[in-house]
């Protein structure tokens, strides 16, 4: 699946958790699943999803508290999160929006009603921040579709390198730092090292240079690197 985004699906009941990641995946989404926040705080960690669909009623800690713990944590606070509940009064969504939820989703709903707002809130938390195509000497990116093609082909990356060349094309010819990148593609407050950079980097490169786009990221010695059209000419 092309430039394939996960979603963690926070719910204690089996049957919704498998119903949403069915319908999700079918909808070209990686879901991940936790039955309670514990599990939830673990995928977090170890997958860093693009977004959390996250039940109001959960076992022990609440998807309300989990969710003013996400928005409260440096490394967690860009996260968007989308509460799900049968609590429809007005001031229950209050509420949750006041910890922090992106958007807010009543039960029951239907799937596609629930994959148009999902897009939606992962559109507006683009590290792009618009909607109109790059193309920088044929390699375009699209952050509507979330696609990416190389002279008219289409080109797949994981991602992470997905974002990490849309903020490249939103930023081209400045140089930035391991730790700037990590701040604004991984997330300020992310504790990884900041070698991290140089591997997706590299990833990136391998993906890029089968259509000759690989000389567009620069190494900037004693800095980091650069995005650049002058690289294509190199």
């Amino acid at each position: 699946m092309m430039n394939e985004q996960t979603l963690l699906v926070v719910d204690d009941e089996a049957a919704i958790r498998d119903m949403l990641a069915t319908s999700l995946e079918l909808a070209g989404f990686r879901v991940l699943l936790a039955e309670d926040a514990m599990q939830a705080l673990v995928q977090i960690a170890d997958h860093a999803p693009d977004l959390v669909l996250l039940d109001w009623m959960l076992p022990g800690t609440s998807g309300i508290e989990l969710a003013r713990r996400l928005k409260r944590e440096a490394a967690t606070a860009e996260l968007p999160v989308i509460m799900l509940t049968a609590r429809g009064d007005e001031d229950n969504k209050i509420q949750g929006l006041d910890a922090g939820a992106d958007d807010y989703v009543t039960k029951p709903f239907s799937t596609r009603e629930l994959v148009s707002r999902v897009k939606a809130v992962l559109r507006r938390s683009s590290p792009l921040g618009g909607e109109q195509p790059l193309d920088c000497g044929g390699l375009v990116l699209d952050p509507v579709s979330q696609r990416i093609t190389a002279h008219g082909q289409p080109l797949s990356l994981g991602p992470t390198e997905f974002r990490l060349l849309a903020f490249f094309m939103a930023h081209a010819e400045r140089a930035y730092s391991r730790q700037q990148l990590l701040d604004q593609v991984w997330g300020s407050g992310v504790y990884v090292e900041d070698r991290t950079v140089d591997v997706h980097i590299r990833r990136l490169r391998k993906s890029l240079e089968p259509h000759g786009f690989a000389g567009l990221l620069q190494t900037v010695r004693g800095t980091g690197y650069r995005f650049s059209q002058q690289g294509l000419q190199e």
